[in-house]
């Protein structure tokens, strides 16, 4: 019987599932902590208040890289270089989500629309982290070898989450409400295609490394399409919505730069 259980355990026992797997991981959290650390030194004198929040989201996205690259240490594995299909993030910003690498480059000031848009594509995107997360916490928060990892990486999504929706808030009670909301419509349509395409190059790889019999492998495909058609006819919407979250000023903005114990 499929289960994410049992499919993630398969990728975690061996070796060259579980190296793409945190290099893919690791790559990502590096991408989001580079990211945010440009917005954060860009960000408009209007919203300088927001500076030590980004910052912050930063130095968690940047720990998080360096866990997934412990875990690899410990295994005695390197990194390996992360197939284009599978980069989440370069696929998004390829569709024109969120704010582009050329402007992130450049030394010019972002401006208060800019923030939005960074904060309404962070508040889908984290979304799916805080999800992906919360599923591995369930089957592997008491796992030996990842245990760890994942709890204490689902709590920073949880984090992240709640910080989007309380800045976005009062975003919209300045003014910003219309342009949120578009905004979030856009990121979030884009982002179930991305989630699938990236799924299914993902699974694509792992199959391959694990040598799935094609049954296998072809239900999987099918279950990741049937997830996209329930999320572009509805499921989008959870990832639009907004609400005061339970962890009020979650980021508080002290940067966290240190990995965890046990991490390093």
């Amino acid at each position: 019987m499929l289960s994410a259980r049992s499919l993630f355990q398969e990728i975690v026992d061996n070796d060259d599932s579980f190296q793409l797997f945190c290099s893919i991981a690791a790559s990502g959290e590096n991408q989001g902590g580079w990211e945010n650390a440009r917005i954060a030194a860009l960000v408009p004198d209007s919203m300088r208040d927001l500076t030590p929040k980004i910052t912050r989201h930063g130095a968690d996205e940047d720990k998080h890289g360096r866990i997934f690259q412990a875990l690899l240490r410990k295994r005695g594995l390197p990194a390996v270089p992360v197939p284009p299909e599978t980069d989440y993030t370069m696929l998004l910003e390829q569709r024109g989500i969120g704010l582009a690498h050329a402007k992130l480059r450049a030394e010019e000031r972002l401006n208060e629309e800019d923030i939005v848009v960074y904060l309404a594509h962070s508040r889908v995107t984290e979304q799916r982290a805080a999800e992906q997360m919360d599923m591995l916490v369930r089957h592997f928060g008491d796992h030996p070898a990842v245990g760890k990892a994942v709890r204490l990486i689902s709590h920073d999504e949880d984090n992240h989450l709640s910080y989007c929706h309380e800045e976005l808030l009062r975003l919209a009670r300045r003014g910003h409400g219309r342009t949120i909301q578009r905004v979030l419509r856009e990121s979030a349509l884009a982002e179930i295609a991305v989630h699938r395409d990236v799924s299914l190059a993902v699974m694509a790889h792992m199959g391959r490394l694990l040598h799935w019999p094609t049954p296998k492998a072809a239900a999987l495909a099918a279950g990741i399409r049937g997830t996209y058609a329930y999320e572009r006819f509805a499921g989008w919407h959870r990832m639009v919505t907004l609400r005061p979250p339970e962890r009020r000023n979650a980021l508080g903005g002290a940067p966290a730069p240190a990995p965890a114990p046990g991490f390093a």
